[in-house]
């Protein structure tokens, strides 16, 4: 019988998380009183209820929550603090591998530089990584409100940090009425260089997001991909290539891109075929853990212990970690999920 206590034992792979969707309530505090920077409320505990987003009528009523946490993200010491810290908590939810996105020029209000950000990130990450046994790794985002020459800008910067821990490129933010093909050029860029590429598509607009974020934006991966079922050859294009999937219930309903977890497509992707993994978005404003969204998977759409081992191992097989390292964490990981078993 699957229990929440099981799935919580289980190995997984987060692939799309926030870093300034995940701070703690705790830490919000304490940075907050260091930066001078004015909160709703002083005490933790309120303020971890009033950060999770469920009165959202739409994705950026659910974005406004940020307004909140960047301010807090302005030095390299509070940076590279929140980095740790996600790594931390996701060895408490026995997480192996931890792929973070950011925008690192959400950092730049107060005179740091992109590649300083970057560096804050990654020296919390690695720290971490070799404190709880966690492989971790940068995605930078832009957004897509930004004017495409400035994404091509976070672009370089992402490819000139590569050995910094940064393995890929995406665009964020607010998508009704923009298409992620604008970008185009900075997608160029980040693949030319070498960096592997994952776009938020398919959330807040249609199926013709998703297809410009492969066609024209080369993505090797999709963020949220909600509403692919509206283009069947579209949906069959990512089931004949083996397309992933990051899917992240909780938040698609609270950004009302789906009415219920209940209603929520995954289980349709999944029983199609497609490459499909579970993702949180962001721990912070969706109050949630990955065990969580599994367990959710399980109660609100039937996944069986079977069907969430797929989801797990699929999460590590999309990962961007590279192939020699990937296989051997993937073996280990089978092992392991048969052994729970």
């Amino acid at each position: 019988m699957l229990t929440r206590d099981i799935i919580s034992r289980l190995p997984k792979a987060e692939l799309h998380v926030h870093l300034d969707g995940s701070l703690r309530p705790e830490t919000m505090v304490e940075l907050a009183r260091r930066y001078r920077v004015a909160l709703p409320t002083w005490d933790p505990e309120q303020l971890g209820r009033y950060m999770v987003v469920d009165d959202a009528t739409n994705l950026q009523d659910y974005l406004d929550r940020f307004d909140l946490t960047i301010p807090l993200l302005q030095t390299p010491e509070a940076i590279e603090r929140v980095a740790y810290e996600m790594v931390e908590d996701a060895a408490a939810d026995n997480l192996r591998h931890l792929e973070v996105r950011y925008c690192p020029r959400l950092s730049t209000r107060e005179g740091l530089s992109m590649d300083q950000a970057i560096e804050a990130e990654w020296a919390g990450l690695a720290r971490g990584a070799r404190d709880f046994g966690v492989t971790a790794a940068i995605i930078n985002c832009s957004l897509r409100h930004y004017r495409p020459e400035v994404s091509a800008e976070i672009a370089e910067h992402s490819v000139r940090m590569r050995d910094r821990g940064v393995v890929a490129f995406d665009l964020a933010g607010g998508e009704s009425g923009r298409m992620p093909g604008v970008h185009g050029e900075a997608f160029d860029i980040a693949k030319r260089g070498g960096l592997a590429i994952t776009v938020h598509a398919g959330e807040a607009a249609g199926a013709e997001s998703i297809a410009e974020a492969v066609d024209r934006c080369h993505a090797d991966r999709v963020g949220h991909g909600t509403r692919l079922f509206e283009d069947p050859l579209l949906l069959e294009r990512f089931r004949s290539g083996r397309i992933p999937i990051e899917i992240n219930i909780t938040s698609n309903v609270q950004t009302r891109s789906v009415p219920s977890a209940a209603e929520h497509p995954v289980r349709l992707y999944f029983d199609e075929g497609l490459a499909v993994t579970l993702c949180t978005d962001n721990w912070l404003m969706s109050g949630v853990s990955l065990s969580d969204e599994y367990w959710l998977a399980h109660r609100a759409l039937g996944f069986t212990r079977p069907e969430i081992d797929r989801l797990i191992v699929n999460g590590f097989a999309s990962s961007f970690l590279p192939p020699d390292e990937k296989a051997a964490l993937l073996d280990r990981v089978r092992a392991e999920l048969e052994a729970i078993r």
